[in-house]
């Protein structure tokens, strides 16, 4: 009888024992699953934008995007897209990001995604605009999931938070934008004065002269470092587009900067030198000062991305500081 109730106590111990290891073993499992293998646990997020939301299995390591402040946007938060649409001009990219780009595919214009060439991407993740790719949503959703911005708008930081929350970097995304609008502040206060000077801002297109308004890229941009406009200007619009030489007038404040847009065949280079060289150009006051300024067009404009920005506050910067 004491022989059994000895083996009895044996294995009730043994037992106790086994049950304390295995509760070990998968406290165990679950702190390295948790601490030491953050991807053993469920990292899908869902992203709200412009065509509902979208649901991302985990943050994406090939993105495509569409458009041209969106590839801005891309690089800047560290992300080089497996495809991105052509630079609007550029063979195929712009000058300013061409280096980074180099190992990307070119999947069409923002004006005409080339499907196909995105599908042979395999991306894990698909970002486009509503105003421009709005027809072709539901192709794009098939391939990968897709997040879309609702339009295309002066304000660059708009999208770029949306773009942050799309690939899974809202962090570095806010860190971003704090040091641009620390930019701005810094140089607002070193321009002090200057900022009283009333600036203009004219666009010269094959067939077309544009006077732009504050709702504009550069306009934005003038707008939040606290610059004044002339009258004509100084409006929550646009452009004023197919200006004609009777409204050349509109044009004139204390300093001007002019950008052409320029496809290649000389048209809108030709029709910049015929306003310049215009007599009622000439003498508009800001002329006669001498405080007419050539700048890049895809900086103070056609660009529209973060390093856009940057640069055109450079720009900026060697005009009224240097």
């Amino acid at each position: 009888m004491k022989l059994t109730r000895t083996i009895l106590s044996f294995f009730s111990i043994m037992l106790i024992l086994f049950l304390a290891a295995c509760g070990s073993t998968e406290e165990k499992a679950s702190s390295e699953k948790t601490e030491e293998n953050p991807k053993a646990e469920n990292t899908s997020y869902t992203v709200e934008h412009a065509m509902g939301s979208t649901t991302i299995e985990k943050a994406p390591e090939k993105v495509v995007i569409l458009t041209n402040e969106g590839t801005e946007a891309l690089l800047a938060l560290g992300v080089t897209p497996v495809g991105a649409v052509q630079s609007w001009t550029g063979d195929p990219w712009y000058d300013h990001i061409a280096d980074e780009m180099k190992d990307a595919e070119v999947v069409g214009l923002e004006s005409e995604v080339n499907v196909e060439a995105i599908a042979a991407l395999k991306p894990d993740l698909i970002i486009g605009n509503k105003m421009r790719q709005e027809a072709i949503y539901d192709q794009l959703s098939a391939i990968a999931p897709t997040v879309f911005a609702e339009d295309l708008r002066g304000n660059w930081k708009n999208n770029f938070e949306l773009y942050a929350k799309a690939i899974n970097k809202e962090e570095k995304g806010k860190e971003i934008i704090d040091a641009y609008d620390t930019r701005i502040a810094g140089l607002k206060e070193k321009l002090g004065d200057k900022l009283n000077m009333k600036v203009s801002m004219v666009r010269f297109m094959a067939g077309d002269v544009r006077i732009y308004q504050k709702d504009s890229f550069s306009g934005v941009i003038l707008d939040q470092l606290g610059f004044a406009r002339p009258e004509s200007q100084n409006v929550n619009e646009f452009a004023i587009k197919g200006a004609t030489k009777e409204q050349m007038p509109l044009m004139d404040g204390d300093i001007l900067f002019y950008f052409t847009y320029e496809t290649g065949d000389g048209a809108a280079a030709k029709l910049e030198k015929e306003w310049l060289e215009d007599p009622l150009f000439k003498n508009l006051e800001v002329a006669q000062k001498g405080e007419v300024h050539k700048v890049d067009d895809v900086i103070w404009n056609t660009a529209g991305g973060v390093k856009a920005a940057n640069l055109m506050l450079d720009d900026i910067e060697n005009t009224f500081l240097k």
